[in-house]
């Protein structure tokens, strides 16, 4: 459903611009864009990500219950954990890009750290703007001279590195 989704936005676009692709055209490529971020919201790069807390503070869970963090101590979160939390995204399991479109916003429905595949806050990746963007033009490029079909099974997540990939081979007819 989504491949289809993406594939017409690029033909509409090059109908739009011809093969011409610079980053007024790859600004337009909002259904490319929800895919990519839903992709890396089930599959973060990042295992998880570190803090060293600067001043003691408190935190309270939803249900109510308040941790003391001391200065000093480290705080950890998993992306993979937080970008899944069902009372942020509605079928957090479920590959559904629309989630992130007008009307839904839900990786803003718990405020700036709701979504969290590029880190956030003041500790943010100061290069996911460019990362949407490489990542944009080579799709682009490859949705628009070939069409693909997976052949393998859907490869499962190898989570023993920091930086997360996939176990066994992944096949792709092209």
């Amino acid at each position: 459903r989504y491949m289809t989704a993406v594939v017409d936005e690029q033909k509409n676009l090059m109908k739009k611009h011809g093969n011409k692709v610079d980053h007024d055209i790859l600004s337009e490529m909002d259904v490319l864009y929800r895919c990519i971020k839903e992709a890396l919201r089930l599959h973060p790069p990042l295992i998880m990500l570190l803090r060293s807390s600067h001043s003691d503070f408190s935190v309270t869970t939803k249900e109510g219950k308040e941790y003391d963090i001391p200065k000093g101590h480290i705080v950890a979160t998993s992306p993979a954990f937080a970008n899944r939390l069902p009372h942020i995204y509605k079928n957090p399991e479920t590959y559904d890009p629309d989630r992130f479109g007008p009307g839904r916003e839900e990786d803003k429905a718990a405020g700036a750290f709701s979504y969290i595949s590029f880190g956030g806050g003041r500790h943010g990746c100061l290069g996911e703007p460019f990362a949407y963007l490489q990542i944009k033009a080579i799709w682009s490029h490859l949705l628009r001279n070939f069409e693909f079909e997976l052949i393998s099974p859907f490869p499962e997540i190898d989570w023993n590195a920091m930086v997360v990939g996939v176990k066994g081979e992944v096949m792709v007819k092209y």
